[in-house]
């Protein structure tokens, strides 16, 4: 097997008498997408920082691409890149231009910084737009400028893109750009180690997710399994009148019953909803429905919700309280 693209063990760090890593543990796969969400406060970017050799943690180890982020950060930098929360890209000059100057800084030759530099703005969809200011650039356009300035040195050098919140502020279709990008990056064998707000950009992009909450890892897997352990398929069902709500609540009370089990997760009399968990198959939500309503007379509508990573999110971080920004 291939040796973890990142790993840490132990990461503790402290600031101001605040705990914000608390011997935090984390196992990356190469070539794969880790996706590190938490709330405000859980240390996300403290651990980007760390693991990216710009702060050193109090204890605890981690490598990244094969390096100590402590004793090896020259080699590190050498196989990383790094794009923050706002993109950093040079609004005086044209996206050509930003390329060109990040790819001189990095010690590339003039021949070599002006072609690497053309072939990013075509990876990253800016060909068009090479030769305009950067102010002029969409917060899209600016985000993909940033991707494109960290992989300038060669496309293939970088080992490990640290994206931290890469599409705050973006609009939607911006946002879906940027999730081509990140796809595409995966595909070619780069890992991408991402923090989000976002926990659909998390669904759909990771192969796995940790949830991070005071310094310490909630829990982690896939998507699929955090859902699966941490959530719910739920279906909703709004009831006709009061009389069929108090109906519908008691066959509710007859299966869990039978089942030792509470079927209704929630109960709201004020709108005559009943939440019901389901696995979410046709033939379950089917069963549901005529185990409840029979004779067919007390359900109104119903709706399925489907298990997302905001369930898991919410259940995990319930507890939870901002210690530091």
């Amino acid at each position: 097997m291939s040796p973890p693209a990142v790993e840490a063990t132990g990461l503790t760090k402290t600031y101001g008498g605040v705990r914000v890593l608390d011997a935090l543990d984390l196992h990356v796969a190469p070539g794969t997408v880790f996706a590190l969400l938490g709330p405000n406060g859980a240390g996300k970017t403290t651990t980007v920082r760390i693991l990216a050799t710009l702060t050193r943690p109090d204890a605890g180890h981690a490598r990244v691409a094969g390096h100590d982020v402590v004793t090896a950060r020259s080699r590190v930098r050498r196989a990383i890149s790094l794009t923050g929360q706002f993109a950093a890209v040079d609004e005086t000059q044209t996206g050509a231009e930003n390329l060109w100057t990040a790819a001189r800084l990095s010690g590339l030759s003039r021949p070599a910084a002006a072609r690497h530099a053309a072939e990013l703005l075509e990876r990253f969809g800016l060909t068009e737009a090479g030769g305009r200011l950067a102010r002029t650039y969409s917060g899209g356009m600016r985000r993909r400028l940033d991707l494109a300035a960290g992989l300038v040195r060669d496309p293939g050098a970088t080992r490990v893109m640290f994206l931290d919140e890469p599409t705050t502020g973006l609009d939607p279709r911006s946002r879906q750009e940027l999730w081509e990008v990140v796809r595409e990056l995966s595909a070619e064998g780069t890992t991408v180690f991402l923090t989000t707000q976002y926990l659909e950009e998390a669904d759909r992009l990771a192969d796995r997710v940790a949830v991070l909450g005071r310094g310490r890892a909630l829990a982690e897997g896939t998507p699929t399994g955090l859902k699966a352990r941490y959530a719910t398929h739920r279906l909703d069902l709004v009831a006709h009148d009061p009389e069929s709500y108090l109906r519908l609540t008691a066959e509710a009370g007859a299966m869990a019953r039978t089942a030792a089990t509470d079927p209704a997760v929630t109960h709201e009399p004020g709108t005559r909803t009943l939440g019901v968990p389901t696995d979410g198959s046709a033939a379950h939500v089917r069963a549901l429905l005529d185990a409840l309503d029979p004779r067919r007379r007390d359900i109104a509508r119903f709706t399925l919700h489907t298990a997302t990573l905001d369930d898991v999110f919410l259940t995990l971080t319930a507890d939870q309280e901002p210690r530091h920004v």
